[in-house]
C-alpha cells in the first residue's frame, strides 16, 4: 500500500513538473503579463509527517498537497492553480493574437534543427576517428597578435568533432584555408564547417553583422559546402549593424596619428552597445514589434551622439523583416545545445578569434580589440563550466606578426630592399590580413610575449606554424629576454611607454636551406629546423604538438599525443 501512494505521488509530481515546462515553452511571451495578473499565489513543501505547517489531506491512497489559506472558491490543489494559470495565459494570448506566429516559427525551426539533434545522438557512437582521449572540450588560442594560423589547425581537428564553436569577436576576425587547392576565407563561421559531420555554434560572446553573416553562408554555397542545418546561432549573441561599422570609422578617424588601427568593422561600437545595455541580440528577431522597438530606441540615440550621422531606419527595418525567418530558424539556446552535447558525450572544438596580446584586459591596450579571445571568453561567450574544458592548444608562429598600431618589440622595419629579413618574412609568408587586405608587420619570434600568453591561457601543447617562411636564411634571432632600463623585466609591462621602450635581448640559432614542405615526421625536418623548435619548446616549458612545414592543410608534422618534454 505504501509503494502504491509512492508511486502515484511521484507520478504527480513528474506530471506537474512536464506541466510547468509546458506552460513557460508554450507561453512564453505572455508569461510575464499572466505571471503579473495572478496574486497570492504561495506554494509550500515540506520533508517530514511531523511538520504542522505542512496541510495535506488523506483519502485511502491519494495525497495532494494544498496551498496554504486559499479561500474555499478558490482552486485548493497545486495541480488545479497550475491549470488556472495555462487558463488564464491562453486567453491572454488569444487576445494578444500570439499564438499563431509562435506555432509557426517553432514548426520552422524544429524542422532545421531535428536533423541536429537526431545526428548528435548517433556521433558519439559512430565517431572513432578521435584527436583527444581525454573527453572534455578542446579550444584553439591565438598566442599573439592575431593571424598565426589557427583556422588551419581548427580545419584538421574538426575532422573528428562533432560541435565547432565562435566563442568571441566578429567579422574583423579572418582565417583563410587551402583544400584541394580551395582558397575558403571565413570571418564569423567556424572553420569546422567544411566537415560535412559537424555542427557550427556561434556563441552568446560573439557580435554577428548578419548581412556579412548571411553572405558567408551564401559564397560557401557557392563553393559546394553545404551547411544546410549545421550553423547555429546563440539567442543571446549580439547585432553589429551597419550604423556600427560607420561609427567604427568616425571614431577611428577622429583619434587621427593616435589611431588604434581597428578594422572598422563595427565591433567596438557593438560591444559598447552591448555594455551600455541598449544593444539589441538576435533572439530579438523572433518577436518583431519588440525588436522594431528596440531598434528605433538604438537609432535614436545613436544619432543623438554622433550628430551628422544619418540612419535610414525604415530601409533597414525592411531589410531585417526580410531576413528574420532565416535568421530565427538558427536561432537557439546555445547554451543548452552545446552543455547537452558534452553531457552526450560529443566532442566540442572551440575555434578562437584574434589572440591574447589583442585582448581588451591582457593585450597591448589600448591597441587590442574590444572582447577576450584568451581562455576566459570560452566559459563566458559559450556558457561553459571550466571543469569541461581539457586541451588548450595555442598556435603561434615560428615568427611574429602584427597588423595595426602598438608596440610590437621585436619587429624588422622592412628596409634594404628585398634582402632585407623583414620583408623575406612579409613575402614567403604572405603576410597581408584576411579581413581588411593590409600588409602585416614582422618580426623575430617573442619568448617573453609567448611565456606570458602561456601563463595566462595554461596552454597544454603549442601549434608552431609557418616554420617553413624561415627556411633559407643564414641565421635565426630569437627574442629571449626584455630589458628596461638596464634591468631585466620579470613580467609583462602594463605601460605601453615602458613596453615600448624595452630592449630585446636575443639568442642566434643556425639557418637551414633544405626545403621541409614534404616533411611527414619531426624526424624529417633538417637538423637545425629540429633544434629551432625543440628550443623554443624548452623555453616555453610547454610541448611543441604541431608544426606547420607549408600553407596547405596536409603540410603539417603531428608529433602525436601523450608525449612530454624528456
Amino acid at each position: 500500500q505504501t509503494n502504491k501512494q509512492t508511486n502515484k505521488q511521484t507520478n504527480k509530481q513528474v506530471s506537474t513538473t512536464t506541466m510547468f515546462r509546458g506552460l513557460l515553452t508554450k507561453h512564453s511571451q505572455s508569461a510575464i503579463v499572466a505571471a503579473s495578473a495572478i496574486s497570492g499565489f504561495t506554494l509550500s513543501s515540506t520533508i517530514g509527517s511531523n511538520n504542522n505547517d505542512t496541510n495535506t489531506t488523506s483519502n485511502n491512497d491519494t495525497n495532494t498537497t494544498k496551498c496554504h489559506h486559499g479561500p474555499d472558491d478558490k482552486p485548493h490543489t497545486i495541480m488545479e492553480q497550475i491549470e488556472s494559470i495555462a487558463a488564464k495565459v491562453s486567453a491572454i494570448e488569444k487576445t494578444l493574437g500570439t499564438v499563431q506566429e509562435s506555432k509557426s516559427s517553432a514548426a520552422k525551426q524544429e524542422t532545421y534543427i531535428k536533423p541536429l539533434l537526431n545526428r548528435s545522438s548517433t556521433k558519439s557512437s559512430s565517431n572513432t576517428n578521435t584527436t583527444s582521449t581525454v573527453s572534455g572540450i578542446d579550444v584553439v588560442l591565438g598566442g599573439q597578435w592575431g593571424d598565426e594560423g589557427k583556422g588551419k589547425l581548427v580545419d584538421i581537428l574538426s575532422q573528428s568533432y562533432d560541435v565547432c564553436a565562435r566563442v568571441a569577436g566578429g567579422s574583423n576576425a579572418g582565417h583563410t584555408i587551402v583544400v584541394d587547392g580551395k582558397k575558403y576565407k571565413f570571418h564569423l563561421l567556424p572553420s569546422g564547417v567544411l566537415n560535412p559531420q559537424s555542427t557550427c555554434v556561434i556563441g552568446n560572446g560573439v557580435v554577428i553583422h548578419l548581412p556579412s553573416f548571411l553572405n558567408e553562408l551564401d559564397n560557401l554555397s557557392n563553393m559546394d559546402v553545404d551547411h544546410t542545418g549545421r550553423v547555429l546561432i546563440s539567442d543571446r549573441a549580439h547585432m553589429v549593424f551597419d550604423f556600427h561599422q560607420e561609427v567604427d570609422g568616425i571614431a577611428e578617424t577622429k583619434l587621427g596619428r593616435n589611431k588604434i588601427g581597428t578594422t572598422k568593422k563595427g565591433i567596438g561600437p557593438a560591444y559598447a552597445s552591448k555594455i551600455s545595455r541598449n544593444g539589441i541580440r538576435i533572439g530579438d528577431l523572433q518577436n518583431w514589434e519588440y525588436f522594431e522597438t528596440r531598434f528605433r530606441t538604438l537609432c535614436t540615440a545613436t544619432i543623438r551622439a554622433y550628430p551628422g550621422l544619418e540612419i535610414d531606419v525604415e530601409e533597414q527595418l525592411k531589410y531585417y523583416k526580410s531576413i528574420k525567418e532565416r535568421v530565427n530558424v538558427m536561432t537557439v539556446d546555445t547554451i543548452q545545445y552545446t552543455n547537452d552535447a558534452y553531457h552526450n558525450g560529443q566532442k566540442i572544438l572551440i575555434e578562437g578569434a584574434n589572440a591574447t596580446m589583442l585582448d581588451i584586459d591582457f593585450g597591448t591596450y589600448p591597441y587590442v580589440t574590444s572582447s577576450n579571445p584568451s581562455i576566459g571568453s570560452v566559459l563566458t561567450g559559450l556558457g561553459v563550466s571550466p571543469k569541461k574544458v581539457a586541451g588548450i592548444y595555442g598556435t603561434v608562429k615560428a615568427y611574429c606578426t602584427r597588423v595595426g598600431e602598438g608596440p610590437f618589440p621585436t619587429e624588422l622595419i622592412p628596409e634594404g630592399g628585398p634582402e632585407c629579413i623583414g620583408t623575406h618574412l612579409g613575402t614567403v609568408g604572405a603576410e597581408f590580413g584576411t579581413t581588411t587586405g593590409r600588409q602585416r608587420r614582422c618580426g623575430w619570434l617573442d619568448i617573453p610575449q609567448m611565456q606570458y600568453s602561456c601563463l595566462i591561457n595554461g596552454f597544454t601543447a603549442i601549434n608552431l606554424t609557418k616554420l617553413d617562411v624561415l627556411t633559407g636564411l643564414e641565421e635565426i634571432k630569437l627574442g629571449v629576454a626584455y630589458k628596461y632600463q638596464g634591468k631585466y623585466l620579470k613580467s609583462m609591462p602594463a605601460c605601453l611607454k615602458s613596453y615600448s621602450e624595452a630592449e630585446v635581448e636575443y639568442e642566434i640559432l643556425p639557418g637551414w636551406k633544405e626545403d621541409i614542405s614534404n616533411c611527414k615526421n619531426f624526424e624529417d625536418l633538417p637538423e637545425n629546423a629540429q633544434k629551432y623548435v625543440l628550443r623554443v619548446q624548452e623555453l616555453l616549458g610547454v610541448p611543441i604538438r604541431w608544426v606547420g612545414v607549408g600553407p596547405g592543410r596536409l603540410e603539417q608534422i603531428d608529433r602525436g599525443e601523450g608525449w612530454d618534454l624528456k
